[in-house]
């Protein structure tokens, strides 16, 4: 089964666009009417709707980092820092989690990228 991304309001809309020519199932918080929620609420939200989330957002990794301390179960975080992987690369990588992973293989998980 493939991996469903939740694209946090901060990623660069040719990021969903690449992926979505690439057929990858994306849903962004705009259009969910998420992208005013906390980064606590907006993880909620993600796995509410069984979604992995994607975030360019280091504030998102301590929330992550939370949940995982706690043992409060979350769908998986992917993180890239905007500044260390390009629009392209970004694409690719998610596009290979998408495609190559199953929603249990991130539970509770953070991934960075570049995958390398």
């Amino acid at each position: 089964m493939p991996v469903k991304l939740y694209m946090n309001q901060h990623v660069p809309k040719a990021i969903t666009v690449g992926l979505r020519l690439r057929s990858v199932d994306v849903l962004t918080a705009f259009e969910d009417q998420s992208h005013e929620l906390d980064d606590a609420s907006l993880l909620d939200r993600a796995n509410e709707l069984k979604r992995v989330l994607f975030s360019q957002d280091d504030d998102l990794l301590t929330e992550a980092a939370k949940r995982q301390k706690s043992g409060r179960a979350f769908c998986g975080v992917i993180y890239a820092h905007p500044l260390r992987i390009s629009i392209g690369k970004c694409v690719e990588d998610l596009e290979l989690i998408a495609k190559a992973c199953d929603p249990e293989d991130l539970l509770n998980q953070v991934v960075f990228l570049p995958l390398k």
